[in-house]
């Protein structure tokens, strides 16, 4: 009988002395049903350390490249025994949209005896809202998905209400607004960090005033949230504090989260800004993220000559089009989420 090609893997998730083979990983992108009951037959021999280990790992070479997919390994992983492992699975499902899933996470945020899966399950929840605003989905999973995360908002953990209020950022329930006001009004930066995020999906620049503040924090979570959420909300009134904050900011993190929220901002003073930091950075890694923000900064500006509504109604699309000769750069890197139905 021939030999399994993926019979390697398996070797060496049962040897827990050595570390695991990243050449390996990407293996579980897609995989086979034949491969996928070789792990499943071995799963429960493999250590709990490697079990977990190997789901961090799929999970930080998802963020690295968007050709790989492991929604299958992770769909048949969503029953595990193991807390972590459900929740690392649900992590892999993150951007998966298959209607399917949606009992699933219903009934592990109502019955999953571990709060961190509880918590998971809120978070994923986030892109059925998203999707159900855009009309993407049948409006009934997102009623569906918006009654399962305002349930949660009375969960007894609170990492569990936190989560769902962020994913309810995205809904235009009209009891999302009095939820989101009473987080931010908590003394708890935890609390804060959880509106600012909700505030970012929810379209709506009622929150500039909150959000503008915050950014002037004590608590460097809160700061973060707040910078993010200018940037998502593309907020005016945020230009000039996101400007200073590039003078003062000594975070590497939200430094990096200050220039992109400015090339989503766009207006007076940001390419300059953006441009000089350019000259003066010489981390490969930061031209090139500086490099994304200014081409960002160029899909704003763009979006901001672009307006709808003086464009001549007898003017044919296409002629409108080819009057610009010279295209600029699409973004590398876009904001979550669109536009919501009113």
């Amino acid at each position: 009988m021939t030999k399994n090609p993926f019979q390697a893997v398996i070797d060496a998730l049962l040897e827990p002395s050595k570390p695991f083979p990243k050449k390996y990983l990407s293996l579980f992108s897609d995989i086979d049903s034949a491969s996928l009951k070789l792990v499943l037959d071995v799963w429960p021999r493999i250590s709990l350390t490697r079990k977990r280990t190997l789901l961090e790992e799929l999970d930080a070479l998802l963020d690295e490249a968007t050709i790989v997919s492991f929604d299958d390994f992770a769909r048949a992983l969503l029953t595990d025994p193991d807390a972590p492992v459900r929740a690392g699975a649900m992590r892999l499902l993150a951007e998966c949209d298959d209607v399917k899933l949606l009992p699933v996470y219903e009934k592990i945020i109502t019955s999953d005896p571990e709060p961190d899966a509880r918590a998971e399950a809120a978070r994923v929840l986030n892109l059925f809202v998203d999707l159900g605003e855009m009309d993407e989905i049948p409006e009934s999973v997102l009623h569906r998905a918006e009654e399962a995360l305002l349930a949660a908002m009375h969960d007894d953990d609170a990492e569990v209400r936190r989560r769902a209020l962020e994913s309810l950022g995205y809904s235009s329930r009209e009891e999302v607004p009095a939820l989101i006001e009473a987080a931010v009004q908590r003394e708890d930066p935890d609390w804060q960090a959880s509106a600012l995020i909700a505030m970012g999906r929810s379209n709506e620049e009622r929150w500039s005033e909150p959000i503008v503040r915050m950014m002037l924090s004590e608590y460097r979570n809160v700061r973060l949230e707040a910078v993010k959420a200018a940037g998502e909300l593309s907020l005016p009134a945020a230009r000039l504090p996101l400007l200073r904050m590039l003078d003062e900011e000594e975070d590497s993190t939200i430094l990096s989260a200050i220039i992109w929220s400015l090339s989503q901002v766009g207006g007076e003073d940001v390419r300059t800004y953006l441009e000089n930091l350019l000259v003066q950075t010489e981390d490969d890694d930061e031209l090139d993220f500086i490099e994304d923000a200014l081409a960002n900064l160029s899909f704003t500006e763009d979006m901001e000559h672009f307006d709808f509504l003086a464009i001549d109604p007898d003017m044919d699309l296409i002629e409108l089009l080819d009057e610009d000769e010279e295209e600029k750069p699409a973004p590398k890197k876009a904001a979550k989420g669109g536009k919501k139905k009113k």
